[in-house]
């Protein structure tokens, strides 16, 4: 399709479609390793504080999750109802700074106070972004363009490790860093400084790109905005129910490797935090990232077959192939062969979140659309993101009472998830092929 097809058709052209996309996955991309750095820094943030693996968990789940998911629903009405591009800007900013202001806790409560804070900004994002796409990117594209925003989780959780591990051992080997009026830092907190900041310019470009038109693919209830979002519970409640619960199970899966396969590497294989983020870094980066976007192409593949079930196949596909690799990986005796067993289990986790994106488009008319993703997104990061970090510290903790257990822990917590992720989604595949064609009446 041409720039002056997609125009004629009502649609954005695609240069500036496509540019939106850019913008977003590059704010996606950064929102990630401004979440995920954590996961790098947990031994030495445990020696200096003093802290559990459970403790730990907290700050990396459910400090995040939580509030993360509970703003995300008044944030998806002001993306249905007023400018995107400004919410997405401020949350851009608004999560940097806290992500810096991690770096100037000196106590576990101030830590926690500050991933709340890079919660709630990142819960401006991705609702407000699903809703952007869908109005600017045709059909037949939206499969391919969410995928490539969805890579945003793989390049970001990917580079976080890289450019985080890197920072750790360079800022380890330099002079104490001092700030005026907080005094020395840790290499621990300069390096969320050092993450933090920077990305703030990101809100200025977000401000730039267009606002398109909502486009409205189904007849409004009467009753308002209120029976309409009821309306639409009501007669699609089974696809929701079963695209939410195995997609959140495949989130789960992937945090909760993710979360802990860094210590893992530390602490059970003794590798520095900058081998471990190269090598984690670069699996994520290559494996992860191909596989949102062959996801995404997958899906658009499948659904130009006449499959309106796509992206439940999709997220199938997704689960069966993640989860023997969940269940080895953090089982293999040695660095490399858990890095070798990451890189396949990286391609396959990732290959559900374009399709899972798309599909709630395809079942949700636009006047609902953020507050559907937002529902999703609740149940989506309350449990993959909040307790797929902390079920692996609680096994470690209080099942096997033993830290250097974490392996087996996290076999335990990501294999079975996956493979009840794959049965829920296959029960939804026939209530899911009726939702889109009532879509398209």
């Amino acid at each position: 399709m041409t720039d002056s097809t997609a125009s004629s058709e009502g649609w954005p052209r695609l240069l500036v479609a496509w540019y939106g996309v850019a913008v977003l996955t590059l704010a996606y991309t950064v929102s990630f390793i401004d979440r995920t750095i954590l996961g790098l820094l947990i031994e030495p943030i445990k020696a200096d504080l003093g802290l559990t693996d459970t403790q730990i968990s907290l700050l990396h789940g459910l400090a995040f999750a939580v509030f993360y998911t509970v703003m995300g629903i008044p944030l998806s009405w002001i993306a249905d109802h007023g400018s995107r591009r400004r919410l997405i800007a401020a949350g851009i900013a608004f999560w940097s700074v806290m992500t810096a202001a991690c770096g100037l806790a000196q106590s576990y409560w101030q830590l926690f106070a500050a991933r709340v804070g890079v919660g709630v900004g990142e819960a401006a994002l991705t609702p407000a972004a699903y809703s952007l796409i869908a109005d600017s990117v045709p059909p037949r594209h939206l499969g391919r363009a969410l995928g490539v925003f969805s890579s945003g989780v793989y390049l970001g959780a990917g580079l976080a490790y890289l450019l985080g591990g890197a920072a750790v051992d360079w800022l380890g080997r330099l002079p104490p860093v001092v700030l005026p009026g907080v005094g020395e830092l840790e290499p621990w907190q300069a390096t969320f400084v050092l993450v933090g900041l920077p990305p703030v310019v990101l809100a200025a470009l977000a401000a730039t790109m267009h606002e398109p038109a909502r486009k409205l693919k189904a007849r409004p209830a009467s009753g308002g905005s209120r029976a309409d979002f009821g309306a639409f519970w009501r007669s699609t409640r089974a696809p929701l129910l079963a695209h939410i619960g195995g997609f959140t199970c495949l989130v789960l899966v992937f945090n909760a490797m993710n979360g802990w396969a860094p210590t893992l590497l530390i602490r059970i294989h003794g590798l520095s935090a900058g081998e471990a983020g190269m090598g984690l870094g670069a699996i994520i980066v290559v494996c992860g990232g191909g596989g949102i976007v062959a996801g995404g192409a997958l899906m658009d593949r499948w659904r130009a077959r006449g499959l309106a079930d796509a992206p439940m196949r999709v997220g199938i596909l997704s689960a069966l192939g993640v989860a023997p690799f969940a269940a080895a990986a953090p089982l293999m005796p040695r660095a490399d062969l858990v890095l070798a067993a990451l890189a396949p289990f990286m391609f396959f986790s990732s290959l559900a979140f374009g399709a899972a994106a798309a599909g709630l488009q395809m079942i949700a008319p636009n006047r609902v659309r953020g507050r559907v993703s937002a529902v999703y997104l609740f149940v989506n990061n309350l449990i993959g993101i909040g307790l797929g970090s902390v079920g692996i510290a609680l096994l470690t903790d209080y099942v096997f009472e033993d830290e250097m257990a974490l392996g087996s822990s996290m076999a335990i917590g990501t294999g079975l998830p996956a493979l009840i992720g794959a049965a829920l989604l296959f029960g939804g595949l026939r209530p899911f092929r009726e939702a889109v064609k009532r879509m398209s009446v």
